[in-house]
């Protein structure tokens, strides 16, 4: 019986299944040494799996996760150069299963699919359980394909039984041919290296993505905190805005969509995870964002502090028929909803105050403030429109804290002062440029100012960046110098850091006159 097929088949089968694995595991570790400033501190710091323990140690203190860095990305590197020539290839395929079998159980497929780092819906089974279980396929079968360890066993056998002249050009062939993946590698590596000189670093690559954000370790210090009621908050808080997909992009109609598109509740949940480990212990968000906020708590057991915006349960026909006969339920539902989902906080949204005022049904307001605290819970209110607050102060309806948008309006976008006017914010957008299309929440800042220096509560400044339009930098220190004793910020993944720290030396710097509330 001729035997030679199979085992041809056999070696083109374990060399291929070993040198592609072994591709795989160079590039990965290649990415990581040549991108210069890898770490795996993020990818670390996010494990919430039942041994997060042990990863969170991994990058517990800057010795440790250079060592891991280290180890991670040339250990990368030579199991995949070891595995793709052949050399050592057993050891290099117990020791890349091991290695693999780390990154498994670092976000392990099973008990919470959405803190992941795997592509798509999976369960238990994984692309790295499948490569794992292939290295562990090659550890313990015989056959080691065409390899450098086949080379060295071919070697040893000639110079135990020495090769007769007629099977000399056979012996040269096998060596060829064991020696065929060193011209795949060469060819291989030069496109590879070029087309990281071309490209950058393949941000397709989960584990090789660089994102341009200040690491952890270059936090400049602890991001002082307040008290809101009860409640110790952050000076910064997280905005819910590009949580919910509210990009307030002027009449670029695609922002809104690409927000979400990003902010998926992996995403959502990392830059959670990723706010909390640099200081940020609250969040703002929209109604309608509950739920997501709830299950991010649940599953992850966060102690993120969640301040709920709320309005009436009324649609535009319900609110101008508002009356002494109105069911207050509609006023409560919402309220009640919020506390059932585990807020915190809770503050009547600032668009419902402000249409409200606008419309002479502020006793709508008094109906829910009173609500609120009636529950036990710190109660407040928010406002675009200066009016509204002023309205609601004159009438006695003083809450534990404003929610006030502050912004100066040295930007751009900004629409001339004479063409401004009270409870315009998130209503018509005009198309004449002198007028209101969503590029302005603090409309009078002078008349914002004056109020805020008056408030005998904390004030919580929002939109300080007037959606983008103004620098961190400049818009943090605007509204901390004007009397905000904290202000609220959307912010994508990779600004979280950078902001703590713009924060951090804007609060160090401050010039008010204003004395801290809260």
């Amino acid at each position: 019986m001729n035997t030679t097929k199979p085992k041809f088949y056999s070696h083109l089968f374990v060399t291929i299944l070993r040198v592609a694995i072994g591709w795989h595991f160079i590039y990965e570790g290649l990415s990581k040494i040549l991108q210069g400033n890898w770490t795996a501190s993020s990818y670390l710091l996010n494990t919430s799996g039942f041994l997060s323990g042990f990863y969170h140690a991994l990058a517990s203190s800057p010795a440790i996760l250079k060592v891991t860095d280290i180890l991670n990305m040339h250990g990368l590197f030579f199991i995949g150069l070891a595995l793709f020539i052949g050399l050592f290839s057993r050891f290099a395929s117990l020791a890349g299963s091991l290695l693999l079998i780390l990154y498994y159980f670092a976000y392990p497929p099973f008990g919470n699919p959405l803190v992941s780092a795997s592509d798509g819906h999976l369960f238990i089974v994984d692309k790295l359980f499948i490569e794992a279980a292939a290295l562990l396929f090659l550890f313990f079968y015989q056959e080691k394909g065409y390899s450098i360890d086949t080379l060295i066993e071919i070697l040893r056998e000639r110079k135990k039984t020495p090769v007769p002249e007629t099977e000399e050009i056979s012996s040269r062939r096998e060596v060829l041919k064991n020696l065929a993946t060193l011209p795949v590698l060469g060819a291989m590596g030069f496109g590879a290296v070029n087309n990281f000189k071309t490209f950058g670093v393949d941000v397709m690559s989960g584990a090789t993505i660089q994102v341009k954000q200040t690491a952890l370790n270059e936090l400049k210090g602890e991001l002082p905190k307040g008290k809101i009621g009860k409640h110790e908050i952050s000076r910064l808080i997280a905005g819910g805005n590009l949580i919910g997909g509210w990009s307030h992009a002027r009449d670029l109609i695609y922002a809104d969509t690409l927000f979400k598109a990003y902010n998926t509740e992996q995403k959502v949940y990392e830059t959670l995870m990723l706010a909390e480990k640099a200081g940020i212990n609250t969040i703002n968000i929209g109604f309608p964002s509950n739920p997501l906020l709830a299950k991010y708590k649940k599953i992850t057991g966060s102690k993120i502090k969640v301040i709920s915006q709320v309005g009436p349960n009324l649609n535009n026909q319900k609110l101008a028929e508002v009356g002494s006969n109105t069911d207050k339920k509609l006023y409560f539902e919402n309220i009640d909803k919020a506390i059932d989902f585990g807020v915190d906080i809770i503050q009547i949204q600032g668009n419902w105050c402000d249409w409200l005022v606008r419309d002479n049904k502020i006793e709508v307001i008094h109906e829910m403030m009173g609500h609120i605290r009636q529950q036990g819970y710190t109660a407040g209110l928010a406002s675009h429109s200066i009016e509204s607050m002023i309205a609601c102060a004159d009438q006695g309806i003083i809450p534990d804290y404003y929610m006030k948008t502050m912004h100066h309006d040295r930007y751009w976008s900004a629409h001339p002062r004479e063409y401004r006017f009270p409870f315009e914010v998130d209503g018509t957008n005009y198309l004449d440029h002198n007028r209101f299309h969503n590029n302005m929440f603090c409309l009078f800042p002078e008349r914002t100012v004056e109020f805020v220096s008056k408030a005998t509560v904390p004030i919580m400044g929002f939109k300080v960046l007037a959606a983008g339009a103004i620098e961190p930098k400049d818009g943090f220190k605007w509204a901390f110098d004007n009397g905000a004793d904290f202000i609220c910020v959307g912010m994508f993944d990779f600004q979280v850091v950078s902001n703590v720290n713009i924060a951090i030396d804007c609060l160090k710097t401050t010039n008010r006159t204003r004395e801290w509330f809260g």
